[in-house]
């Protein structure tokens, strides 16, 4: 992933303001500096964990003739953003052929040196050559308008950030178009896997996949359940080192779950055996994520392994290869977009309304998030998966107390896909104790407004829960896709 840099000023400038140029110089270094930083905050989580650190800074550019060398520069390098810092004033001319190079988001940087002036000290320079110069180097504003009225005749989007060098809600704002390019390029590059079926009759999870590649650009691989049996005779039949395998994965389960004493010791086996062949799945398929959903015929070697692999999906989730159940895949798809920045993504369902305390309980069995829990992971036993065929072992667990934001990926009507997004608070409380996920959540609109504006948007019933407000970062993401962002709250 390539981000643009490059600041523009006005070449008449430079000879009759000494030190301008080398003084809007230095700032657009510090700028450099903290993108470079920002972009190395996050990596495209999975097998290749490739760290995306590259800004492709193009100086500053103070005239339409270089503006197209810059321009051509960013075109040849296939920069996926623009970021055009405004370091004095500059001719529209000089922004428009690198923003019609640019196939991707453009960002105005509209950042003054400081918050304010010191009107007295500027005043007693006397000399007005030198406050001039002094002035342009603090006038960044004075040819936003000029550039936004262009980009908006040429049909082309951008964003504007105003503020100053080091104002915080500035680099906030910045950060989240760092995090939105960092999910696109995740997304992009991901392979998911959809193993199975989908759940009988749940017509909401069914999924346009020729559309989720269309607008993200995903590949989506088709799993066979045979293949995954296969690699868990594979490790059944493989001697000395099948059963390293195994007590190794029997290992991993107490270092990264609290194992209830309840669970029975060849339930944990055979949830072991089949964590081993998941590895192996998503090793030989370069996965990246995967839905599935199976049943298989009462006592078959299918229903064996499709009752078994809930301890290895949440492994696989926590270790940033996202799994949703029920075969959804537009929810594996948000669980990656929110695992790629951070955030976590962990696969939910509408639990409970407790409308006295005026929250919205959401959870669900199957695989969890354990890098976004309160407090222990639980691995658990059930004699009987609701809904679903067999027993064996679940994962208890609720999402860490604080912030946190709810992301769905949605095909709506005329086949349009969006994202729908809110941003609410996981809060302390009494939860199920039922060996699923469940957490308690309260939101800047009542329990009865949210679940009324939530389904209406249209989404399927499970969404994809992260920790902390990153709404601004989705909102940037499809904005960044060419798609709506629907923001309940």
């Amino acid at each position: 992933m390539k981000i643009g840099l490059v600041g523009i000023g006005l070449d008449t400038y430079w000879p009759q303001f000494a030190g301008l140029k080398d003084k809007l110089v230095g700032y657009q270094t510090k700028i450099e500096q903290r993108l470079a930083q920002l972009c190395g905050q996050y990596t495209t989580q999975g097998p290749q964990d490739d760290v995306l650190d590259s800004v492709l800074d193009a100086g500053l550019v103070d005239s339409p003739q270089k503006a197209r060398e810059a321009a051509a520069l960013f075109q040849t390098n296939n920069v996926d953003a623009l970021f055009i810092y405004v370091a004095t004033y500059a001719l529209s001319h000089t922004v428009l052929p690198m923003a019609q190079a640019v196939h991707g988001p453009i960002v105005i940087l509209n950042l003054q040196p400081g918050p304010t002036l010191d009107y007295q000290a500027f005043n007693a320079l006397g000399d007005r050559g030198v406050m001039t110069g002094e002035w342009l180097a603090n006038c960044q504003a004075c040819s936003v308008p000029e550039i936004a009225s262009v980009l908006n005749i040429a049909g082309i989007k951008y964003d504007i950030v105003s503020g100053w060098l080091e104002d915080g809600e500035a680099w906030a704002r910045i950060a989240e178009w760092v995090q939105a390019l960092a999910a696109k390029e995740v997304i992009k590059n991901a392979r998911i896997g959809i193993l199975g079926h989908y759940y009988a009759g749940m017509l909401d999870v069914y999924t346009d996949v020729t559309r989720l590649a269309a607008v993200f650009g995903s590949h989506f691989e088709l799993l066979e359940m045979d293949s995954l049996a296969a690699l868990r005779k594979r490790i059944t039949d493989g001697g000395e080192q099948g059963q390293a395998k195994i007590k190794a994965k029997r290992a991993q389960f107490e270092r990264e779950f609290d194992v209830s004493r309840e669970c029975p010791e060849e339930e944990l086996e055979r949830a072991a055996i089949t964590a081993c062949a998941l590895d192996d799945l998503v090793r030989e398929h370069d996965l990246s994520a995967f839905a599935y959903y199976y049943e298989g015929t009462p006592g078959s070697e299918h229903e064996n392994i499709v009752t078994s692999v809930i301890a290895g999906n949440t492994l696989l989730t926590a270790h940033h290869i996202p799994v949703a159940g029920e075969c959804e895949v537009k929810n594996v798809v948000a669980m990656k977009i929110l695992d790629s920045i951070g955030a976590g993504g962990s696969f939910s369902e509408f639990y409970y309304a407790d409308f006295a305390d005026d929250v919205v309980l959401l959870g669900h069995d199957g695989p969890a998030h354990p890098a976004i829990a309160e407090g222990a992971v639980r691995l658990v036993p059930l004699s009987v998966y609701h809904g679903k065929p067999g027993k064996g072992l679940s994962i208890q667990m609720s999402v860490r107390h604080g912030p946190v934001t709810l992301l769905s990926v949605v095909q709506g009507a005329q086949g349009r896909t969006s994202l729908l997004v809110a941003e609410g608070e996981s809060v302390p409380g009494p939860v199920f104790q039922i060996g699923n996920t469940n957490s308690r959540y309260r939101f800047p609109i009542s329990a009865k407004e949210f679940i009324n504006t939530w389904s209406k948007a249209g989404p399927a019933h499970h969404c994809a829960i992260g920790v902390g407000h990153v709404g601004g970062a989705l909102e940037k993401l499809a904005s960044s896709l060419g798609i709506e962002c629907q923001k309940v709250c």
